[in-house]
C-alpha cells in the first residue's frame, strides 16, 4: 500500500508527540531534584618574581629570585603580561623586564544533594536489590534499591522485604555527595629594566714626564785644582829632592 507523503508527515508528526507525551509521563512518575550548597571556602595566593634572562622565539628564560634559572619553551601568542600598566606579549619581552607570576587558588567545599521520587505500582521485586514498577502511563521500568532505602505504603514505611506485588508505593531517595571545585586566577604583571646611564664626555688626561734639570756644577777658581788633579806628585817630588840633598849631605862628610 502506497503511502502519500502528506500522509506519511502526519503519521511521523503524531509518533512523535506521543514520544514526547510518555517522555513527559515518566518525567512526572520519576522526578530527580538537585540542590547546591557551599559549605566553605579558602584561599591561597602564590606569588613567584624573576628577571627575564632570554626570549628566543616563543622560548623564555627567566632567572627566578632564590637564583634558579627557568626555561619555559613554547609559550602561547597569546600569553599577556601587563608591564607597566601596558600589555605586552611573548614578543614585547627583554632581557631585564622583572615579572611577577601571581596564582591565586580558591578551594570552595560544596554540598551535592540530589533527592529522586518515583510513585508507582510493584510489578515485580527481588529483595533487597530490584524492584519493578508500574507507573501510571502504563509502562514497567526497574529500579536499583539503594542499601536501606524506604518506601512508604499507604502511610506505613517498609523495606525492600515488605513489597507485595500489586502495591501502590512511592519512595525517596536523597544522596549527598560533598565535592571540592578548585580554580586557578593568574595574573603576570612586570616592570620595564632602568634605562642605562647616560654617556659621559670622555676626558683623556695626557702625562708627559719632564726630566728633572741637570744640577749646575759650581764654577771653578781660577787657583783651584780640577777635581781630577791630586797633591800626591808634589809631595813625591818634595820627597826626592830631600833624598837628594841627604845623600849629597852624606856624601861631604865622609870627604
Amino acid at each position: 500500500m502506497k503511502i502519500s507523503t502528506p500522509k506519511l508527515v502526519y503519521q511521523m508528526l503524531a509518533l512523535g508527540g506521543l514520544c514526547l507525551l510518555l517522555a513527559l509521563s515518566m518525567n512526572a512518575q520519576v522526578q530527580t531534584q538537585t540542590d547546591t550548597t557551599t559549605t566553605g571556602k579558602s584561599t591561597e595566593v602564590n606569588v613567584e618574581r624573576g628577571q627575564v634572562v632570554l626570549v628566543d622565539g616563543n622560548d623564555l628564560v627567566v632567572k627566578m629570585d632564590d637564583g634558579s634559572i627557568r626555561h619555559i619553551p613554547n609559550v602561547p601568542e597569546s600569553a599577556r603580561a601587563t608591564v607597566d600598566g601596558k600589555e605586552v606579549g611573548i614578543h614585547d619581552l627583554k632581557p631585564g623586564m622583572k615579572l611577577e607570576h601571581t596564582i591565586t587558588t580558591t578551594s570552595t567545599e560544596r554540598q551535592i544533594t540530589t533527592v529522586q521520587s518515583v510513585t508507582g505500582k510493584v510489578w515485580h521485586v527481588t529483595p533487597p536489590t530490584t524492584v519493578i514498577l508500574t507507573l501510571e502511563d502504563g509502562t514497567n521500568q526497574k529500579f536499583t534499591i539503594p542499601k536501606g532505602q524506604k518506601f512508604n505504603v499507604n502511610g506505613q514505611t517498609v523495606d525492600a522485604w515488605g513489597l507485595k506485588k500489586g502495591m501502590k508505593i512511592s519512595a525517596t531517595k536523597v544522596v549527598e555527595v560533598p565535592e571540592t571545585v578548585i580554580s586557578h586566577q593568574k595574573t603576570l604583571t612586570g616592570t620595564m629594566p632602568p634605562p642605562p646611564p647616560p654617556d659621559l664626555p670622555l676626558l683623556i688626561v695626557l702625562v708627559q714626564h719632564v726630566p728633572a734639570p741637570a744640577a749646575a756644577e759650581p764654577e771653578m777658581a781660577a787657583n783651584e785644582l780640577p777635581k781630577t788633579g791630586t797633591v800626591l806628585p808634589l809631595i813625591g817630588l818634595l820627597g826626592l829632592a830631600f833624598t837628594g840633598v841627604s845623600f849629597g849631605i852624606r856624601l861631604l862628610r865622609r870627604a
